[in-house]
């Protein structure tokens, strides 16, 4: 959080919000019980609540460490964060990026219960495939998983556009994975 400084906000709480052009951009804490919770009564989600109310964006992206849906054998799906994915579904939220899992997964769009929802739902990246010298292997594939891969490193590539994104998984030199796509704001 020290990386950041002043536009990360209160570091006791670290988790924030800006613009990015048509988009809203939410960071959240998912290492709940540093921040006092992530329930539903829960300082954050109050916070999360009003926020996404005075931000009514067209587009939406959230990101925090822990994935609410994961297929990745270490961590898997962690159920404390739906209260947060129950907030950010209802706002009309578009994108949630995760890591944790040393991988990289793609949903589709679904809701907080895991079911999918093409035209209201929330589409999950877990992005956990760069900075550390390992990867972990996937455990059973979870429903609305679109791709997954476990041993290249990389990053995730998104390009923001006013009604839309696109994505590209852009792996290290020599590795041939590759996913790609597009998506549109609700």
């Amino acid at each position: 959080m020290n990386y950041y400084g002043a536009v990360a906000g209160d570091p006791k709480r670290a988790y924030y919000s800006y613009d990015l052009g048509a988009w809203h951009i939410v960071a959240l804490n998912s290492e709940c019980i540093q921040v006092g919770g992530c329930d539903s009564d829960s300082e954050q989600a109050k916070w999360l609540q009003q926020d996404l109310s005075d931000h009514p964006a067209g587009c939406t992206l959230a990101y925090f460490h822990k994935p609410l849906f994961s297929s990745g054998l270490a961590h898997g799906n962690d159920s404390q964060m739906k209260p947060l994915w129950e907030i950010l579904y209802h706002a009309g939220a578009d994108i949630v990026i995760n890591g944790h899992d040393h991988d990289y997964e793609r949903f589709a769009p679904q809701n907080p219960e895991g079911v999918a929802d093409p035209e209201h739902g929330i589409r999950e990246f877990v992005v956990g495939s760069g900075g550390k010298n390992s990867h972990r292997i996937f455990a059973d594939t979870r429903a609305n998983s679109e791709a997954r891969n476990a041993d290249t490193f990389g990053v995730l590539k998104l390009t923001l556009h006013p009604k839309g994104y696109d994505w590209q998984f852009v792996p290290q030199a020599g590795k041939s994975f590759t996913d790609s796509g597009r998506g549109k704001c609700h």
